[in-house]
């Protein structure tokens, strides 16, 4: 019953500050909402109203042009009342979303599959911290409080994606690989989770299943996923009446036609770049992008749960369309590890970059777009110093998860400074 009451007390708090800043800040969310490092041209709330216009009255949302997200938020939206008049239903939503997400958080520390998976057991396996703390950095995390007063819809993205990642370290493979189904039909670049997922699937499955391949396995939750992704576009096409949302949607992550600014690196250098190279540098991102799954989930087998975070601290980086939300997902899962955050070597210097960049970047998009005294220069280099930090904490990670699984290969190796030559 006691920790009922925790949990419902950090629940509570997480939610009140949240409504406290609904209601005390009226202004506040359609600020943050209009904010680049908050909404993108995929996941902005004001996007997702002019569809929902749109969508009221029996035109096809993506006959502006300017709705690029999935049809089926359309219908779960058109349920509230207008933001506009009654906002609180909206703020309620968003707010649910992410206490679930949290509770989703919880039953993944719980687990402790972060320090002890099927294959490897950490020799730090007793410096973790508690679910409750693991959650309440993710519920009281200034990018996570900022995401949900913005409004994007890639809080749905974080929610499906923490479920499926809850779900698949309790066994339940089935509803891991809808919950992933969901995100990527929402967001399209939650599919390259799929490997690291069946696999840690595969490694918590039930006792009575232990007969079944690996292969057979992973090709049978290879074959549910798609076949969930055929049912919710399929879903679509009957809500839009064509499918036409495939190119307004999906089509727009692959092929970048909105060079918004945001806090990645794509959309500068797509500015700058000639016709005639688009295509192929195109090709070169995504393909850098998608290369780093299977090395990853080879090289660190024993430890599908690190492969997912590390993945998303990648994608937070390199995704075409990446803001504070991907981040947050990222910093979610990162404390898991606490148990070889002495191991990391860069710690100050990459969360001082970031912090560092989140304070300038909003300064200098302000000199850029509104005081004029700068230029696309001054807000995209701040957004390289952000990368770069967030580079430093991702590979600094696995540095740190690495030299735990050499000092428990190679005992005698502890405490000694490893060279590369």
């Amino acid at each position: 019953m006691n920790i009922d009451r925790r949990k419902a007390t950090l629940f509570g708090a997480a939610a009140a500050v949240r409504l406290l800043l609904f209601t005390s800040f009226p202004s506040l969310p359609d600020l943050l909402t209009a904010r680049v490092e908050i909404s993108t041209p995929v996941t902005s709330f004001k996007r997702l109203q002019e569809g929902l216009f749109l969508y009221n009255h029996n035109v096809s949302p993506y006959d502006g042009g300017v709705y690029h997200q999935a049809p089926l938020l359309l219908p779960l939206f058109s349920l509230l009342p207008s933001s506009a008049t009654y906002p609180a239903f909206t703020y309620l939503l968003y707010i649910i979303l992410d206490l679930l997400s949290a509770n989703a958080l919880m039953c993944i520390a719980e687990s402790g599959e972060a320090v002890s998976s099927k294959l490897f057991t950490s020799p730090r396996k007793d410096k973790r911290w508690s679910n409750f703390a693991i959650a309440a950095a993710f519920l009281f995390n200034p990018f996570t409080i900022a995401s949900c007063i913005g409004r994007p819809t890639s809080v749905f993205t974080t929610c499906a994606i923490l479920h499926a990642i809850s779900k698949a370290v309790n066994g339940n493979s089935f509803t891991a690989m809808f919950a992933l189904s969901f995100a990527a039909y929402l967001s399209m670049y939650p599919i390259l989770l799929f490997p690291p997922l069946a696999l840690l699937c595969y490694d918590r499955r039930p006792p009575l299943k232990n007969s079944e391949s690996i292969y057979s396995f992973v090709i049978g939750n290879a074959v549910a996923v798609g076949g969930l992704l055929y049912s919710l576009l399929h879903m679509s096409s009957l809500i839009t009446g064509s499918w036409e949302f495939l190119s307004s949607t999906y089509g727009v992550q692959l092929l970048l036609p909105d060079l918004t600014p945001n806090v990645g690196l794509w959309w500068y250098f797509f500015i700058e770049m000639f016709d005639s190279f688009r295509n192929f540098f195109l090709g070169v991102f995504w393909i850098h992008l998608s290369s780093y799954v299977a090395g990853l989930t080879i090289r660190l087998r024993r430890q599908p749960l690190f492969v997912l975070t590390l993945l998303l601290g990648i994608f937070a980086i390199f995704k075409p369309y990446p803001s504070i939300s991907d981040t947050s997902l990222f910093l979610a899962m990162l404390p898991l590890y606490r148990h070889v955050f002495p191991l990391m070597r860069y710690t100050f210097l990459a969360s001082s970059t970031v912090l560092y960049a989140t304070l300038l970047g909003p300064a200098f998009y302000y000199l850029w777009i509104y005081a004029g005294s700068g230029n696309a220069n001054f807000f995209y280099a701040i957004t390289l110093v952000w990368s770069l930090g967030l580079s430093l904490l991702t590979s600094d990670a696995l540095f740190a998860v690495l030299r735990d699984e050499l000092e428990v290969e190679r005992p005698e190796m502890k405490g000694k400074e490893i060279r590369q030559i």
